[in-house]
């Protein structure tokens, strides 16, 4: 898998721009400030010479071609308090009153003067202050022209390189865009930046979770017509018996055409109540707001099954050694409390036992329903949370999602269900729920 990163790419592109602007500008700075330097100093050589030669004519120092006569220093010599030379004819400069550094006007121009004295000699060499200022304005331009300059190569440097990464993720969305509803094959991570790679997975994530999915919804509606199919084909052969019989005398067998036909209405209904709910219990899950006592609950699901029980010849118990309370759906909740003792009344044979408990176990409550049925065959346990699945008898009516449903429920309210072969060996199933700490 070949990637490439945005971060390091511009990195890059800006270390090599950044260094190639540091060396224009670095140049074109030396160059502007040498050429500067060169005619300021050239000018001050001159004045050196003009005034340690005193009395020599300017025609034997000829001023540089360029030579701004505002550049020129100023030199005034004063013996024993009488001006004895100055370049500065036609001003009244005053002697200094302490010699060093000062700005002073002269003429109504700043100046920046130095002065030294002795018993006999005052020098003072002066320069205007403009010569400064613009000294100081040359070298902010020196140092600022080759920035600006640069500035707009800059853009093209940079949105070169930006384009250049950014059109691998054009490519990227273009695929995407192209991808039909139903593509099931990852988008490949060839060429993507390493920044946006881990998006790539994410997504890719995501459309393995969709196919899982979307096969799963095939399967469930494969199986679910599939289900339903039976029903209604017993159904439509009831309907057609009860219309060849609907001429004659009404007896046993059209009361036996009725009964059955009322049993499919039954078992249709039961199967398609229990795909609503299922499909209900698949929405995304709702804030748990409701503070659920598990024994009350338990004990009401129990005596909802002993008018069952008690018909099929079944001992069903309840034994709670201690109180648990838990936020989540109370109706969900008895549904899956209701679920698992339903199996267990349905699966057990008559004369067998079925026992609910509410106990503390490891710190933790645990509800558990166990019973003296059949028992899961070789294989089963792993299968057994499947929609549709069904370990039981075929005598034994069922569709093969209430072990689906519970799941779903304890799933959305923080519980862990397990159902397995009772541990001591003996015929039956033991159904645990683990309420969390």
């Amino acid at each position: 898998m070949t990637t490439v990163s945005l971060r390091r790419a511009t990195l890059v592109s800006m270390t090599v721009l950044l260094t190639l602007v540091g060396a224009a500008a670095m140049l074109l700075a030396y160059k502007l400030a040498r050429d500067e330097a060169a005619d300021f100093l050239d000018g001050q050589l001159r004045q050196v010479a003009l005034n340690a030669g005193l009395g020599l004519p300017d025609a034997d120092a000829p001023p540089a071609s360029d030579q701004d006569p505002e550049d020129q220093i100023a030199v005034t010599i004063w013996k024993g308090g009488v001006v004895v030379h100055t370049t500065l004819r036609g001003l009244n400069i005053a002697r200094p009153r302490k010699p060093g550094f000062e700005n002073v006007v002269i003429a109504g121009e700043p100046w920046r003067v130095y002065s030294t004295d002795n018993d006999t000699w005052t020098v003072l060499v002066a320069q205007r202050d403009k010569v400064r200022q613009e000294f100081a304005r040359s070298a902010a331009v020196g140092a600022a022209a080759p920035i600006l300059i640069v500035i707009p190569l800059s853009w093209l440097v940079v949105g070169w390189a930006l384009n250049r990464m950014l059109g691998r993720l054009d490519t990227l969305a273009r695929d995407i865009a192209n991808r039909s509803a139903v593509a099931a094959a990852a988008i490949p991570l060839t060429g993507i930046p390493v920044e946006v790679a881990p998006l790539v997975e994410s997504m890719n994530g995501l459309i393995e979770r969709l196919r899982a999915a979307v096969e799963a919804q095939k399967r469930f509606l494969s199986d679910a017509a599939h289900e339903l199919r039976t029903p209604l084909a017993a159904m439509q052969i009831q309907v057609d018996n009860l219309k060849i019989n609907s001429s004659g005398s009404v007896g046993a067998e059209f009361e036996a055409g009725k009964a059955a036909l009322a049993q499919g209405v039954r078992r249709a209904s039961a199967l398609v109540g229990q795909l609503l709910r299922l499909a209900r219990l698949d929405e995304p899950v709702a804030p748990l707001s409701e503070t659920v006592e598990v024994g009350p609950l338990l004990l009401d699901c129990v005596g909802d099954h002993v008018v069952l029980a008690e018909h099929k010849g079944i001992d069903l118990g309840a034994r709670m050694e201690t109180s648990a309370t838990l936020h989540g759906s109370v109706e969900e909740l008895r549904v899956l409390f209701a679920n698992l003792i339903d199996n267990a009344v349905r699966y057990t044979p008559s004369g067998g036992q079925v026992d609910v408990s509410l106990t503390l176990r490891d710190g933790r409550s645990v509800v558990e329903v166990l019973d003296t049925g059949t028992g899961l065959p070789p294989g089963a346990v792993s299968r057994i949370f499947d929609r549709f699945y069904r370990a039981s008898p075929p005598d034994v009516e069922g569709t093969g999602l209430g072990l689906a449903i519970a799941r779903r429920i304890a799933e959305r309210n923080g519980l862990v269900l397990t159902v397995e072969n009772r541990p001591d060996g003996a015929a039956g199933v033991l159904a645990r729920v683990t309420l969390p700490a």
